[in-house]
């Protein structure tokens, strides 16, 4: 990015091959802005914005978590007024059905010749940004609508396949309250979002903020940064991070200790005790994968360890399943996340000296 402050083009990243430093410090630059044009509109909320920009940047999907009012809708379509993309909101209900959001084929007639054809009409998944508000409301066979647009980049009606728009990124919210009337997403579909993104409520000084500029008459302008080219060549840029082979190993360390049912695999007593259901092969592939993008939005060249502990509560925490103990005792997965931070070892790194480089980090 150029001094002063225009979008950087695909052409300055594609250098990667042969100035990576340039290329990561382009990206780096390109974060920090749009960090500052969204702080325009969210006051705090500092790691839930980097969270999710790494999902973005990995090509990947999340899920929001959070009680009602905390702006998940507001960032989220702020984020997609910074990249310059085309945003999308569907509201899910226990009557929508998939046809509401994957579009449908509807009979045209030509007055002229009295031929009819069928044409297909887009439906709201046909944008860069879906919002996929209160996802548990609808039921399973709605919510599976997303599947294949999540996991394909495309959908399927009348037969015939439709590539949805590049970047394609899908933010689900869903409230950790009123679960009444609630059809919780099965693992299948949960496994498929890269991140589950809790939000909190606001510091005080924050909520002070809020008030302030929600009851005043002005309202923020926000500059695009990036275009969807822009996106595209980050993402690849993301993917040619470098990892050493000892810190593969403990992202996989990691994944694998939450396999109470596997026998080769070492596991401390709280997983034993707690869960019920280990992480599979996809949390590892996103532990490696967001802890390059951590890595580069960080400003370094390489992963190293504590960036895959930087995201390894978004990742695994929705892809371990707690049993009755768990429950009774008042453990949740992150309770567990944190204790397999403790206790799983890097090569050669004791967990006091871990513990020192996550404080750097953060």
């Amino acid at each position: 990015m150029s001094d002063s402050g225009s979008p950087i083009t695909p052409r300055a990243i594609a250098t990667v091959a042969t100035d990576p430093e340039s290329a990561i410090r382009q990206t780096r630059e390109a974060y920090e802005r749009l960090r500052s044009e969204i702080a325009k509109v969210i006051v705090g909320q500092d790691e839930v914005v980097e969270q999710m920009l790494i999902t973005l940047f990995c090509h990947g999907h999340a899920i929001l978590e959070g009680v009602p009012g905390l702006a998940k809708t507001l960032l989220i379509s702020t984020i997609a007024r910074t990249l310059n993309l085309r945003f999308s909101r569907v509201q899910f209900t226990p009557d929508l059905m998939p046809a509401d959001i994957t579009g449908t084929e509807v009979i045209d007639e030509d007055k002229a010749t009295g031929q009819r054809s069928l044409r297909f009409v887009r439906g709201p998944v046909f944008a860069n940004v879906i919002l996929a508000d209160e996802i548990n409301r609808t039921p399973p066979k709605t919510q599976a609508a997303l599947l294949e647009a999540m996991q394909e980049g495309q959908v399927t009606v009348g037969g015939h396949g439709h590539p949805l728009p590049k970047p394609f990124f899908v933010l689900a919210t869903q409230n950790p309250i009123e679960q009444e009337g609630t059809y919780p997403l099965p693992e299948a579909q949960l496994d498929r979002f890269m991140f589950m993104i809790r939000i909190g409520y606001p510091k005080p000084e924050q909520e002070l903020e809020v008030i302030r500029r929600t009851t005043a008459t002005h309202a923020a302008t926000i500059t695009a940064v990036l275009s969807g080219e822009d996106v595209a060549t980050v993402q690849d840029l993301v993917r040619q991070v470098p990892v050493a082979d000892h810190v593969l190993r403990y992202a996989l360390n990691l994944v694998r200790a939450t396999r109470v049912r596997d026998p080769e695999a070492v596991k401390p007593r709280i997983v034993t005790d707690y869960l019920s259901w280990g992480a599979g092969p996809r949390a590892s592939q996103y532990l490696v994968l967001a802890a390059k993008a951590k890595a580069i939005l960080a400003g370094g060249t390489h992963v190293m360890p504590e960036h895959i502990r930087a995201v390894a509560r978004p990742v695994m925490r929705h892809r371990i399943i707690t049993n009755f103990n768990a429950e009774a005792d008042g453990v949740t997965t992150d309770h567990i996340i944190e204790s397999l931070l403790e206790t799983i070892p890097v090569e050669g790194t004791d967990a006091a000296t871990m513990r020192k480089m996550d404080a750097v980090l953060k």
